[in-house]
């Protein structure tokens, strides 16, 4: 029997968990609602691993499944329909596989929460995890779309989740605004292909033999870059790139597990994913590519600049986060879609470990989220470091682990594109080495630096808590063996080859440019020697770190706060909108409309107490009034004819 019929379980029973817990928060027990919540997303898991095993045979093509017309107004039809094909697979593993181990994950990790609070907070999980399914499985942009808010909507329901600090809320609205000014360009878009396609159905715009752009869209046509750009607009907010990116490291104001699922692995990557489903549209648009490089190339080397001076565990992760995002469009931007899942698939399995554990710090450490005030930690809680110090290896980019593996391929298609984009990569990847290693050495190394009393509550977590970080370890140690390059194993890149036919016809767009096996053996040597020694040279500076008295200098202060972009957004955006706003609503509102309408309020009573004077009850003034209107009425009626 054809998994892929059973398809519309895999978002349906999240949606059911979703409706179960949440309805039913305050009569389920916690354990109850921890096993609805993780169970619905292991069965989704389930059904996506045998749809992965039936889109990985031989043969198979791309499936299109309609349900049913969602809008068909005259021309215009946009059905309710899933498309299947090897890169919704793999996303569909991700999303569902990382998801329930996060769920797992949070069935300790959020005990102490309320009854109602821990229903209500399963139940915006398994909403996020159905919102993110119908995006990866939408068959056009607006079932994409649907999902892209939703998530959307989850974000800013779970960083602010601890509602009753004000501070977590101002994280939660400040996510949903900027996400909301990169949907405006999302839906703009959507609009304008519509206008110039009549369709937003991924069948009809990119089959290969008969789609409408591929067919009749010339290169950097005008229409396809701006399309392009503006869809490029909504990747920004969403997946937190340069100038859209502050809200992601605010956003840690939510629990750790939600940090983990929704700001590593699944939601702020949907922005790649929008690019690399819509990869031969941006293939036609070389001009939208290079603006890509180039935005995800600062982006890497700003954010993991910032990370080397946090000293909160979250926040360092954060804008690694960033960071990475930045690595993954500098993928997309040289025409390296598939390089750009490989390291989103990677990238899930060592960032989400990266949260997992430091949440399992945190909890340990009493809430304390300043790595300055730890240390020694390693001792304590064996599992967690050596999971965490293999999440570092990882991202740092170091062999034989995953990150290695996607970051090299990234890096390698950068070179072929322009060398530049290279050494500016190559730099960010030194970056990412020495925040990782510094922030490895500050939690685990050395002597404890915190409260006597913290150092007594101070152990390892329970195993919902370490199964999860070592099922990731393990994903994140062998997980790039997927991808092997060509110079070391012929054909033992098996990722790109199953990714192959999504990507097939933008390779015949885009000028096919590799570098030379000798060359990329040079680089991988020359950046893994750069990285180790980097690695080591944090942990030796950092290892027996005791907090010190020095003046810091110019530069240091401004990474430490974060180049102060935060006050310039206020500054130049944030203030005088608020005195716009105030302007309107004391002067326009209150006085203008508010003025006019009341006023005639003011006018109606005025004209009516007027009137009432006529009223007298004198029968002779009501004769005099009866005579005058008659003589005006005759006066009237004689000028008139």
């Amino acid at each position: 029997m054809d998994a892929i019929q059973f398809i519309y379980l895999v978002p349906l029973l999240p949606l059911v968990g979703f409706l179960i817990n949440g309805l039913g928060r305050k009569t389920l027990s916690k354990s109850l609602i921890g096993l609805i919540g993780s169970g619905v997303i292991f069965l989704s898991f389930c059904i996506s691993v045998l749809i992965f095993i039936a889109v990985s045979k031989e043969g198979f093509t791309t499936q299109d499944i309609q349900y049913f017309d969602f809008i068909n107004v005259g021309k215009l039809n946009i059905p309710f329909e899933f498309q299947v094909d090897q890169l919704t697979s793999l996303f569909l593993l991700i999303i569902t596989g990382v998801g329930f181990l996060i769920h797992v994950y949070s069935t300790s990790y959020m005990k102490e929460e309320t009854q109602s609070g821990y229903g209500r907070y399963f139940s915006y999980l398994n909403l996020f995890v159905f919102s993110m399914l119908l995006l990866v499985l939408g068959g056009n942009y607006l079932i994409m779309f649907m999902g892209w808010e939703g998530v959307g909507l989850c974000s800013y329901l779970l960083i602010g989740f601890w509602f009753k600090e004000q501070e977590n809320n101002n994280a939660a609205k400040k996510a949903f605004v900027m996400n909301r000014i990169g949907d405006v360009g999302f839906l703009l878009g959507i609009f304008w292909l519509i206008s110039s396609f009549g369709t937003i159905s991924y069948h009809d715009l990119y089959n290969s033999s008969n789609g409408i752009i591929t067919s009749i869209s010339a290169i950097n046509s005008p229409a396809i870059v701006a399309i392009t750009l503006l869809l490029f607009v909504g990747a920004c907010g969403k997946s937190a790139q340069i100038p859209l990116y502050t809200w992601l490291p605010d956003a840690m104001a939510g629990p750790t597990p939600v940090s983990a699922l929704i700001h590593a692995a699944t939601m702020v990557t949907a922005g790649i994913y929008m690019i690399a489903r819509s990869n031969i549209l941006y293939s036609l648009a070389p001009t939208t590519l290079d603006v890509i490089a180039v935005i995800g190339t600062l982006t890497a080397i700003v954010a993991a600049t910032i990370a080397i001076k946090q000293n909160d565990i979250k926040k360092v992760l954060a804008y690694s986060t960033v960071s990475q995002l930045g690595y993954m469009f500098l993928g997309l931007g040289v025409g390296a879609y598939s390089a750009a899942v490989f390291h989103v698939m990677t990238h899930a399995f060592f960032k989400a470990l990266l949260f997992l554990g430091a949440g399992s710090v945190i909890h340990a450490m009493g809430g304390e989220q300043d790595i300055t005030k730890m240390g020694g930690l390693g001792k304590k809680m064996r599992v967690t470091y050596i999971t965490f110090f293999i999440a570092c290896i990882a991202i740092s980019g170091i062999p034989p682990f995953s990150g290695f593996f996607s970051k090299d391929e990234i890096l390698s298609a950068a070179y072929a594109s322009n060398p530049l984009l290279y050494y500016i990569g190559l730099g960010g990847a030194l970056l990412t080495a020495f925040y990782m290693f510094r922030l490895l050495a500050l939690t685990f190394a050395g002597k404890f630096r915190g409260t006597e009393d913290q150092l007594h509550h101070v152990h390892e977590s329970n195993a919902t808590i370490t199964i999860p970080l070592v099922i990731l370890a393990v994903l994140a140690a062998v997980g790039g063996l997927v991808g092997i390059p060509e110079v070391f194993v012929k054909n033992g890149n098996k990722l790109n080859d199953f990714l192959s036919p999504v990507f097939a016809h933008s390779a015949q767009i885009i000028a096919s440019q590799e570098v030379p096996h000798q060359t990329e053996i040079i680089l991988m040597i020359v950046s893994v020697i750069l990285i180790i020694t980097t690695s080591v040279w944090a942990w030796k500076k950092y290892k027996e770190y005791q907090p010190g008295t020095g003046e810091e200098s110019v530069f240091g202060k401004a990474i430490k706060n974060k180049f102060y972009v935060d006050e310039v957004y206020d500054r130049i955006i944030v203030k005088p909108l608020n005195a716009l706003s105030r302007l309107l609503d004391n002067v326009i509102d209150k006085k203008g409309i508010d003025g006019i309408v009341n006023g005639v309020g003011r006018g109606v009573n005025y004209g009516s107490r007027q009137l009432r004077l006529l009223q007298s009850g004198q029968v002779g003034s009501y004769i005099l009034l009866m005579v005058i209107g008659m003589l005006l009425l005759f006066i009237i009626q004689l000028f008139t004819k």
